[in-house]
């Protein structure tokens, strides 16, 4: 008999990763670069240059090793490849002690 354990939604939480809720949102920009590339039909070496970056450095995001990159840093690159990015800092709806970060693509 296996056992399952229901997962909280944040992997990096669910391995115990003491910063998970900021490795689990530039997870989610990274994979949106990667998305908007791909789309793009950009190689990594294209998508590099936009970016102002080297090749491996964009690779190892794409791979999901951005440790040392902040998300100030991946949201440049969003503008980079042409998207707007709009930050919205509102009061949540329930009361709660801390409040929540997400990441919305309209």
């Amino acid at each position: 008999m296996r056992i399952v354990e229901k997962s909280s939604g944040n992997v990096y939480k669910d391995l115990g990763l003491p910063d998970a809720g900021e490795m689990q949102l530039k997870g989610t920009l990274a994979a949106k670069i990667g998305e908007i590339i791909k789309h793009r039909h950009l190689t990594q070496v294209e998508a590099s240059e936009i970016l102002g970056i080297a090749q491996p450095k964009l690779f190892c995001i794409l791979r999901g090793q951005f440790r040392g990159i902040s998300e100030a840093k991946m949201l440049g690159y969003l503008n980079k490849l042409g998207r707007d990015v709009d930050i919205v800092i509102r009061k949540p709806a329930r009361s709660r002690a801390a409040g929540l970060t997400r990441v919305v693509f309209a």
